[in-house]
């Protein structure tokens, strides 16, 4: 048995329109369907991610219930590209996928990078990390 250096992280997020949201990531993300579950005592999820990776997205939908407001403009995922060709093609993908790109409220991440609005109102950010 092997265990992992590090323990996974999972980031779960409320929606109303589970499947709409997981296909947008999916696509805007380059993810893939890790699992998922339905009517698990009132909720269905889905969870995203990369295999080898120790870190996945959670998204539910509590059946009959809509979900809280989303968070400050604060509230952000950061996938970081060093690599300035794929850091194009992902920021690409996301406005494919149907992410909106805004201004961050931090003026920081627009030095080098992008900022997107899901359809539930989250942020994220794809930052261009370029070392030397």
């Amino acid at each position: 048995m092997t265990h992992q250096k590090y323990p996974t992280l999972r980031v779960a997020r409320p929606t109303s329109r589970l499947s709409e949201i997981v296909d947008m990531y999916l696509e805007g993300l380059s993810m893939e369907r890790l699992s998922g579950f339905n009517d698990h005592e009132g909720f269905d999820g889905v969870m995203i991610g990369f295999k080898d990776l120790p870190y996945h997205l959670e998204f539910t939908y509590e059946h009959g219930c809509d979900p809280e407001q989303a968070p400050s403009s604060e509230h952000l995922l950061v996938f970081y590209e060093s690599d300035a060709q794929q850091w194009q093609a992902r920021c690409s993908s996301m406005v494919e996928a149907g992410f909106v790109k805004v201004l961050p409220h931090n003026p920081y991440w627009e030095r080098s990078g992008q900022t997107f609005r899901d359809m539930d109102g989250y942020l994220v950010v794809i930052y261009l990390q370029v070392h030397g």
